[in-house]
């Protein structure tokens, strides 16, 4: 098990007031009663809302601040005691935040960082090689990091992440900014980082995107707790029964009354909306294909940001 978290719970203390005011203080429970676990390979979305939590148990999987109380494993050590020691299996790449140098070029970023995880000049300019190669970044390497693009910024930062071949990688917001292009491209090299090298990636994203392109399970937290852990497939099959259905005809649709859910009749095109749990999606189409010649038909599943949305409301 790469990371292994039970009943984890972070409080904070903020004192409030000032000159005029007494100071009072404010207990914050930031995290409160977080387990689960994490095995070698996996490629998990853990995510939420602003204020959730999320950033606060990342700091704590990673040893940057240490939990009020609970049990932590990663990579099998203790962040709290073995942090040094963690800092070699894990790699850690923010979406707003550099580890790059940006008056050095990108070779030379990479060079310090190697000496920081020890290794030799010879390792070092190996393992550069190998990373420009796995990541087709040999043009950038003697550019200067703030002379690169957003996108080419991103994929140099993966890469750095990666210098020491670290266990478990953590992914907080790795496409923030970019074009569906740059995406694209950052999604290709997450997914071949995990499938290459079976590196662990924990990711944090907004991009509702970058979920479902990557990830094979999903963590929501919401308030400090975890709202649900399940697979991606999962959520589908439990929350998106509706389905948006576009139907296409060779002509005109004038003055017809249609059964069903229709939201909308525009010219030679309907659009309606079916409850897979209430409606037999073969008598639908049947009937539809009765109205008319159908030359297009697009049936579309709820996007999974409205689903997560649909769980919030539901755990309130």
């Amino acid at each position: 098990m790469q990371i292994c978290v039970k009943d984890l719970k972070k409080v904070f203390t903020v004192k409030n007031g000032g000159i005029l005011k007494p100071k009072t203080k404010t207990i914050v429970n930031a995290v409160e009663d977080v387990s689960f676990e994490v095995e070698k390979g996996e490629i998990v979305a853990f995510i939420g809302p602003n204020g959730a939590g999320k950033s606060t148990t990342i700091k704590m999987l990673t040893g940057i601040i240490h939990p009020t109380q609970g049990e932590i494993k990663v990579a099998g050590l203790d962040p709290t005691k073995d942090r040094k020691k963690l800092a070699y299996k894990i790699g850690c790449m923010f979406g707003q935040k550099s580890q790059l140098y940006m008056h050095l070029t990108v070779r030379d970023s990479y060079k310090l960082l190697c000496s920081i995880y020890d290794f030799n000049s010879e390792q070092t300019e190996a393992k550069i090689k190998e990373i420009a190669e796995l990541f087709k970044i040999e043009e950038l390497l003697d550019k200067v990091v703030r002379k690169l693009s957003l996108g080419q910024r991103m994929i140099c930062e993966i890469a750095g992440s990666i210098l020491h071949n670290p266990d478990i990688i953590f992914l907080d917001e790795p496409t923030i900014g970019l074009d569906i292009f740059a995406k694209t491209r950052i999604r290709e090299i997450i997914k071949k980082m995990n499938e290459e090298k079976g590196t662990t990636i924990f990711l944090t994203s907004h991009d509702i995107g970058d979920v479902e392109a990557l990830c094979n399970r999903i963590i929501i937290i919401n308030n400090g707790t975890i709202v649900t852990d399940s697979t991606i497939d999962e959520l589908k099959s439990k929350y998106l029964s509706k389905k948006v259905i576009k139907i296409s005809y060779d002509s005109m649709l004038e003055n017809k009354k249609l059964d069903y859910n229709v939201q909308k009749i525009d010219n030679n095109r309907v659009e309606l909306i079916a409850d897979t749990n209430k409606v037999n999606m073969g008598d639908l189409l049947a009937y539809f294909t009765s109205v008319g010649n159908i030359v297009d038909i697009q049936i579309e599943s709820t996007p999974l940001e409205d689903v997560i949305k649909d769980i919030y409301k539901e755990r309130r």
